[in-house]
């Protein structure tokens, strides 16, 4: 079997390489799909056992076979066509695939509708070939769980040392499969760091989007304010291609409303190797101390060899920047009071079927079965419980996201770009996601190098509102100088 799937597809291949080789005849989407499904059965489920695929659609060959049909009779519908896709477990399907969030009492959860994402998806051409892992309910289950934990999934471990190094989350299992080259694509969601995290950690590209760009309808949510989905993808190229096909208006979620005339369809219009050339690109270095440098996640020399390439590219770089409100201590009132509420009514229109309709009923699920869904308890879940359930009434939550927006935005980000001029901001590793999580801004992650010890290391690029064609752009300009991602040694 191995040496059959050899003659296939030999190393990574990107989008493009594999339309080229579909529209040759050298290969099927049939066969991508099959090799994908080899590579997870070898690597994920067995081996490696990384543990990032919870489900496979059942139909996804017959899916890609009808897609390789259509290519014969009607023609390409675009970039993605025939291409695999892993979803996050939170992104609803209409298939015989479940939606969990990786919890037990969502395991039989088939939602009756796709998510406007995953509709778009579709009509790309694209083929849905499973759901990823993920830490429980987003990070929202318990304040020690491990991230890439979920009662339903296990722990999902990093390709580059597995069970050694940090996995990242929540959307670890979408970073592993493209990391380990169990799918070209996916798709992971992000409150605060759960996409760009799980990226810098297993040396792929994401995409933290403008909230806003694309629609959250049909996801199990943390929160109504910083919740997003962005894309996974091993090379910039790539990633850019599937965000544009995510986007678009969405009247059931009116935080996409203001995207009308911004949102892009085509990001790769943005790539340009120099890109650097002339920009304007400011260094937070204040973040790097403290908890950043004991984590063993940062890495100084390869840091400044980042600095030194994009200057070295001819942009303009303004060292140690300041953002006013970056080390102040932000509240939690936004994410505790929305994911009561937000999550509180997901669960309240599940089907009749469902063992749980409230935040109670599923703490007191979990507690039923103990010994499998609380291995690392649910003091979270608990603790929301309690609070009030006029939750976004409350004067604490009404405070918390005034505060928010106006110290990452007029005193964050924005403070930044305008003091300096700068096209945008670049983070160590993914320290900056906060900031940028409060102000629904974007960031995009980049491979950066490997530490002596194999570990990944990478850097983010972040901006303002809907400056994703400025970030891909600068972004693919470093990417192509550097080409520092390579594969995992244990696949």
């Amino acid at each position: 079997m191995e040496l059959i799937f050899n003659k296939i597809l030999k190393e990574e291949l990107t989008i493009k390489e594999i339309q080229e080789a579909f529209e040759t005849g050298i290969l099927t989407s049939r066969e991508l799909v099959m090799y994908y499904l080899y590579r997870i059965a070898k690597y994920d489920q067995s081996g490696s056992n990384l543990n990032s695929i919870l489900e496979i659609n059942p139909d996804a060959i017959f899916i890609a076979e009808d897609l390789d049909h259509e290519r014969k009779k009607k023609g390409t519908r675009g970039p993605l066509h025939g291409i695999p896709v892993l979803l996050k477990d939170n992104i609803e399907t209409k298939d015989k695939m479940h939606t969990s969030a990786g919890a037990l009492a969502l395991e039989h959860h088939l939602s009756t509708k796709d998510a406007f994402l995953v509709e778009k998806l579709r009509e790309a051409g694209a083929v849905i070939m499973g759901k990823t892992n993920m830490t429980e309910l987003a990070n929202g289950m318990s304040t020690t769980m491990l991230a890439g934990y979920s009662s339903r999934g296990g722990q999902t471990l990093n390709p580059y040392g597995p069970g050694e190094f940090f996995v990242g989350g929540s959307s670890s299992g979408s970073a592993v499969a493209v990391a380990a080259n169990l799918t070209l694509l996916s798709i992971g969601t992000e409150t605060d760091a759960s996409i760009l995290s799980p990226a810098i950690q297993n040396s792929v590209v994401g995409i933290k989007p403008t909230v806003g760009l694309i629609s959250r309808s049909g996801m199990i949510p943390f929160t109504y304010t910083q919740d997003t989905p962005g894309p996974f993808a091993r090379t910039v190229t790539d990633a850019a291609i599937l965000l544009g096909a995510l986007t678009g208006v969405d009247q059931f979620d009116p935080a996409t409303y203001k995207s009308e005339g911004i949102s892009c369809k085509d990001y790769t219009t943005f790539l340009d190797s120099d890109g650097l050339n002339g920009a304007r690109i400011g260094v937070f270095t204040n973040a790097s101390e403290d908890y950043y440098r004991d984590s063993g996640e940062y890495d100084e020399d390869l840091f400044k060899n980042v600095i030194q390439t994009v200057r070295s590219k001819g942009a303009a770089v303004i060292e140690n920047i300041d953002i006013p409100s970056f080390h102040r201590e932000w509240s939690w009132g936004v994410p505790i009071y929305e994911m009561k509420h937000a999550l509180g009514n997901y669960l309240s229109q599940l089907p009749s079927y469902m063992p749980v309709h409230s935040d109670k009923e599923l703490i007191e699920y979990n507690t039923r079965n103990e010994e499998k869904a609380l291995k690392y308890g649910q003091n979270m879940l608990r603790f929301r419980e309690g609070l009030p359930h006029n939750s976004l009434a409350n004067p604490e939550y009404l405070h918390a996201k005034l505060e928010d927006l106006y110290f990452s935005q007029e005193q964050g980000i924005d403070f930044a770009l305008k003091k300096y001029n700068l096209d945008a901001i670049l983070f160590p590793s993914y320290v900056g996601s906060t900031i940028c999580a409060k102000a629904g801004y974007p960031s995009i992650a980049v491979p950066a190098g490997y530490m002596e010890n194999g570990r990944p290391f990478g850097i983010t690029f972040a901006g303002g509102a809907f400056s994703e064609g400025t970030l891909i752009k600068l972004a693919y300009s470093l990417e192509q100088a550097t080409k520092h991602r390579k594969s995992p040694l244990s696949n």
